[in-house]
């Protein structure tokens, strides 16, 4: 109720700014689901709801006095182009022509949330820096709000806010009270925010800092310096995924960035991989990454040095699924692990009610088979895998594999490898050569699949594959018996590009010709 309260205050504080042809139109009860208000000069102000949709009021265009009524009651305009309303969350940018001159004005109408971040209580207390990451608008600064108000209150610590832009306390001297008893620093521009978030580990002793969009490389100094002191960082970062931070070399240096190592041949055939690849630098600035999907919806990385790992060798990984409802009262989890979590025990916290979504899981109810794979095609497995729908999983570690494919031509390179196997007990299948079909029939063989255990158009599927390869292997003989080209019996477009990929691994060329049901390969030195 009293959130209610400040934020109906919040609103008329805006109504008081607005001009006419806004407050005309326009009650502080209508702004409920509205973002923003944008004001330009010589078109209606328009009124932009949460779901997209936007709304014009009346068809007066605004004009310059319009706008002069509303930047004469707001405070000097920053570098960025933004100023507040003093007390309240709502932000103002301004837009400018070549002159200077403000033309228009964008209005977003800032909100006391909480409950968002009820899914992710549990990590915001362990104490590990967390990293968010989201397109705009999809909540990431309300959840830096509340959890610093959590941290602060709930948990007694000393946070500092490092507040750029007075994005997440407000405009003015007196923070809002939604970040309870953390302490704010203003950054008075955007260049400056490196600077503050040193200074504030330097001057004011925190326990937790709280910086809201690093964006340069410099503020990712920072915040390696700031973690590598002690102190739990929670921040957010330009990047709408975990694989665009990697990517991003700016900013790659908060999951431990990126270097390109040259491998040795035997450990190049382990992997199954190219000589040159990617590897992690270092250790990560941030313990715990978190994709912001919807307001609603997060993606959890636990451990991000292994999450970075993972999608460094292109290795599946999936991220733990966090939801709340709309009302913010009950939360959902998909893990991967099917981790338990403690229910709460006060009283204050019941109403965080964990349920798990894994009907899947539970319906199925079968264990994973790990897979380690020797000098095998990955890209091949995985392709299997995917389309036979196996129950399986490939680990980087032979300690946790329960099957070894490794390929016979190199068995003797990883005899090591293979004793280790040995000695957790682990199944070992060989392959004669990197096929489809050779793979294909020793992973069958490895997970026991009995032909009535396939549907009828798998198994269809699966001949037609096989048959097709071992037309390939025919053709692939005769011309290295001296043939000039050989042409295969027609295919379709799956079948065809496993064709293509087989012919490639004997070093012959391959063309598609012919059109439509009658389209096949030609096979050429």
């Amino acid at each position: 109720m009293t959130e209610n309260i400040q934020f109906q205050n919040d609103l008329e504080k805006l109504m008081v700014i607005m001009p006419q042809k806004v407050t005309s139109n326009l009650s502080a009860e209508g702004l409920n689901d509205v973002i923003e208000i944008v004001l330009d000069i010589g078109r209606p102000p328009e009124i932009r709801h949460a779901g997209g949709k936007i709304d014009k009021l009346g068809t007066d265009g605004v004009s310059e006095d319009d706008i002069n009524f509303v930047t004469s009651h707001l405070q000097e305009f920053t570098h960025d182009n933004r100023s507040g309303i003093p007390g309240t969350l709502h932000r103002i940018s301004a837009i400018r022509n070549r002159q200077g001159k403000v033309v228009g004005l964008t209005c977003r109408i800032g909100r006391v949330v909480t409950g968002t971040i009820t899914c992710i209580k549990d990590i915001c207390t362990q104490g590990k820096s967390i990293l968010f990451l989201g397109r705009p608008g999809v909540g990431k600064t309300t959840k830096l709000r509340e959890i610093s108000r959590l941290v602060a209150d709930e948990l007694g610590k000393r946070v500092v806010i490092v507040d750029t832009s007075n994005e997440i306390a407000g405009d003015g001297d007196t923070p809002h009270p939604a970040i309870g008893a953390a302490r704010r620093m203003q950054v008075p521009q955007p260049e400056y925010q490196k600077d503050i978030m040193i200074e504030a580990v330097e001057n004011h002793t925190p326990e937790v800092i709280v910086v809201d969009e690093i964006g340069t490389e410099a503020e990712a100094q920072a915040a390696r310096t700031i973690a590598e002191r002690g102190v739990m960082l929670i921040a957010t970062a330009h990047g709408n995924s975990l694989e665009s931070l990697i990517k991003n070399p700016t900013l790659s240096d908060l999951v431990g960035g990126i270097q390109s190592v040259t491998l040795g041949d035997d450990e190049a055939k382990r992997r199954a991989s190219q000589k040159t690849v990617l590897e992690r630098e270092k250790q990560p600035t941030f313990d715990i990454v978190i994709e912001i999907i919807d307001r609603n919806t997060l993606a959890v990385y636990r451990n991000t040095a292994e999450a970075v790992d993972y999608i460094l060798r292109g290795w599946p990984i999936r991220p733990e699924i966090r939801k709340v409802d709309k009302e913010y009262t009950t939360v959902s989890v998909e893990s991967p692990a099917v981790q338990e979590i403690k229910q709460p025990e006060t009283a204050e916290d019941n109403k965080m009610n964990f349920s798990f979504s894994r009907p899947k899981y539970c319906e199925q109810n079968k264990p994973t088979k790990r897979i380690y794979l020797y000098a095998v095609s990955r890209t091949i497995v995985e392709k299997l895998i995917e389309r036979m729908d196996f129950n399986v999983e490939i680990t980087r570690n032979v300690e946790d594999a329960d099957i070894v494919i490794a390929h016979k031509n190199f068995a003797k390179g990883g005899a090591k490898i293979l004793n280790t196997a040995k000695e957790y007990r682990a199944q070992i299948f060989y392959v004669k050569t990197n096929s489809m079909a050779q793979i294909q029939k020793v992973l069958k063989d490895a997970l026991d699949i009995q032909p009535g255990d396939l549907s009828e158009e798998e198994t269809s599927y699966t001949d037609e594959t096989e048959k097709a390869l071992d037309e390939v292997k025919d053709a692939v003989k005769k011309v290295m018996d001296g043939a000039s080209e050989i042409e295969l019996t027609p295919q379709d477009t799956q079948i065809r590009k496993h064709q293509h990929e087989l012919a490639e691994q004997y070093g012959l060329n391959s063309t598609s010709i012919g059109e439509g049901e009658n389209r096949r390969l030609r096979i050429s030195k």
